[in-house]
Order: structure tokens, then C-alpha cells, then sequence
């Protein structure tokens, strides 16, 4: 080769340096939309959004005018689809939805993972059918109300206590039973008398508003199921969307952090807000005696997650197992003492 191509070749190199080194990195996103379900659970988002805690944070770290828009959800499934086509950035809900959704997209570009939990809260199942006292008592004539039938994070709890209750093998027992309704539809329903719905699987302020009508009584507590306190909902999002805006990611950890502070330093005002937002006419103080349950906890800390990917890959809802908790979370929790 001659010295003048030699030469030539070195000058188009050193252009495509400069012009690869000239190509601005690319800028995190401008608007997110993120998304929640209902209930006091969601108090920490509730509080995000009221106060505009996250364009606060984003600002701090450099990005200004950050447009954040909100979404409700009654189920995590249809949530994990808006996630995957990229129309929602950041979502919310029970452990076994993020289980699912971590195993179903497990070492692809758009692997999903938890990026804390925001609570542990315990759920209950309720009914208004006298002649049932345990699992084993519900008929077919009885229709159990959830967020979404055999994927939420109650479906999944309902399985767990189905297989102690009838044996191996016999989780999926009462599935037949089970019909998706968001929480205000199911706790009308059972209230109401006059529905095939005669139990539904809650979350709070829903089924402590329904133990207060006469008939109605718990049937099954999640913490029982664990043998603990565990975590009720998780915050997730993809691998992409955390690899390419790790600014808008520490000002939404600094954002739940401080809505979650709030709560816990003042429980009154944290039940005054939640009233105020979600426009719920319960009594102020039955609220804050909800949240100031010793096990009522507003913790961005992990409980007993694992055993619900433990629970789903052997009984095959899912086919990646997680050797730990945390390879379904990205590092903003992985410091934690989870579990």
C-alpha cells in the first residue's frame, strides 16, 4: 500500500473519531409515565404525584421540567403490557406480577426487575357466606373477587394457601372460583348482598371497610400464608429504561424516600393526605389506625419475596428461578436486608 493511501486511510480514522467522540450522549427522557393501582398501599405514590416529588428531585440532578404523568391500573398484568410497549415507564404492584414479569423477560434487553418495595402490608380474605370458615368450605356457587385472576399477588397467595389446605398438586383448587374486579368494584359487590361475589381477596382500606358491616369476617391472612410479614407491593421497570436514565432513577428513589418518610413521621397528616387524594369519605382516624398497624410497614426493604418466586417456579407458573431476591432487583434495593 502506497504511503499516500496510507495516509489517506490514518485522515478518515482520525474523522471518524472526531465525529464518533462528537455525538452527544443520549439526554434521559424528558416525560415518563408512571402507574399505580388503588388502595392506601399506593400512599407513597399518591404523595409523589400530589407533591411533585420526582420533577423536585429530577431538577436537582440536572433535568429540569421533567413531565411525569399518572395512571391507575386495577391489575398488574395489563400494567406489565403497557410496560413492554414502552407507553409506561415505571409500575407498580404485588410481588407475584413483577415474579412473572422478571421470569418472562430474564436475560433480554428488556429484562425487568424491582427497583424497591414500597411496602409490607397484610392482605385478607373476606366473605359474607356464614357457612365459611375455611378454605375448604367454599362451594361453587362462591365467586372470590381480585385484582386479576390466577397472575396477582393475591391469585398467587390464594394458590399458596390452596396447596396447605388440599395438598400437592391441588394449588390452582379454588382458581375456578376466582373473577378479576378492581377493589372498590369487589368490595361493592360483596357488600352488596345480592352478588355471586361472596368473597374478595383486598388490600387495605378496602377489607378493613368491609369487616366493619355485620357478616362479614376474615377468612385468610397473607401473613399467615408467608409465615411473616411480606411485601404487599414493589415499584419495577426495564433494563433499558434504567441503563439509559440514571438520573431520573435516583430522583424517583429520592422521591419515594421522602414521601415515605413523611408517612411515617406523621401518620395523621399521611391519612389526611390520602383522604384528601383519593377523595375516599372514610373517617380520618380509621384511616391512621390502618397505617399505624405494627404491620402496616412503608419500607422500600424486600419481605419475603423470594418465596413467591420459590412457590411459582415449582409449581410452573414460571421458568426462570432466581437464585436470590435480589437478581429481581436492580442495586437500589440490593444493599437492603431484604428478603
Amino acid at each position: 500500500m502506497s504511503l499516500r493511501k496510507v495516509a489517506f486511510l490514518l485522515s478518515m480514522l482520525a474523522a471518524l473519531c472526531a465525529l464518533l467522540t462528537s455525538v452527544p450522549a443520549r439526554a434521559e427522557l424528558s416525560e415518563i409515565k408512571i402507574a399505580r393501582q388503588y388502595g392506601i398501599s399506593y400512599l407513597p405514590l399518591m404523595i409523589m404525584q400530589d407533591q411533585k416529588l420526582l420533577e423536585k428531585h429530577a431538577a436537582q440532578l440536572g433535568v429540569p421540567n421533567l413531565k411525569v404523568s399518572w395512571v391507575e391500573f386495577a391489575g398488574g398484568n395489563v400494567m406489565n403490557d403497557s410496560l413492554l410497549s414502552d407507553s409506561l415507564q415505571i409500575a407498580s404492584g404485588g410481588v407475584a406480577p413483577l415474579v412473572l414479569l422478571w421470569s418472562r423477560t430474564h436475560g433480554t434487553p428488556l429484562e425487568v426487575k424491582a427497583l424497591a418495595a414500597i411496602n409490607s402490608m397484610p392482605l385478607l380474605l373476606n366473605t359474607n357466606n356464614a357457612n365459611v370458615k375455611t378454605l375448604k368450605d367454599f362451594s361453587g356457587k362462591d365467586k372470590i373477587a381480585l385484582p386479576a385472576a390466577k397472575v396477582s399477588i393475591q391469585a398467587i397467595t390464594l394458590q399458596m394457601a390452596a396447596e396447605k389446605a388440599f395438598g400437592p398438586g391441588n394449588q390452582g383448587q379454588l382458581d375456578k372460583n376466582t373473577v378479576s374486579l378492581a377493589h372498590p368494584e369487589a368490595q361493592q359487590a360483596l357488600l352488596s348482598g345480592n352478588s355471586e361475589v361472596t368473597a374478595h381477596f383486598g388490600s387495605p382500606p378496602f377489607q378493613e371497610q368491609e369487616l366493619t358491616h355485620a357478616g362479614v369476617r376474615t377468612v385468610l391472612n397473607s401473613y399467615d400464608v408467608l409465615g411473616g410479614k411480606s411485601s404487599f407491593n414493589l415499584v419495577w421497570c426495564t433494563t433499558k429504561f434504567y441503563q439509559q436514565n440514571p438520573k431520573l432513577v435516583q430522583a424517583f428513589m429520592a422521591a419515594l424516600d421522602e414521601a415515605q418518610a413523611q408517612i411515617n413521621k406523621d401518620k395523621h397528616a399521611a391519612a389526611e393526605a390520602y383522604l384528601r387524594i383519593s377523595k375516599d369519605k372514610s373517617n380520618v382516624a380509621d384511616i391512621e389506625k390502618m397505617i399505624s398497624s405494627p404491620n402496616v410497614v412503608f419500607t422500600t426493604t424486600p419481605e419475603n419475596t423470594l418465596k413467591y418466586a420459590d412457590f411459582m417456579a415449582r409449581t410452573g407458573l414460571i421458568k426462570a428461578k432466581p437464585a436470590s431476591w435480589k437478581d429481581m432487583f436492580f442495586p437500589t434495593a440490593q444493599s437492603l436486608q431484604g428478603s
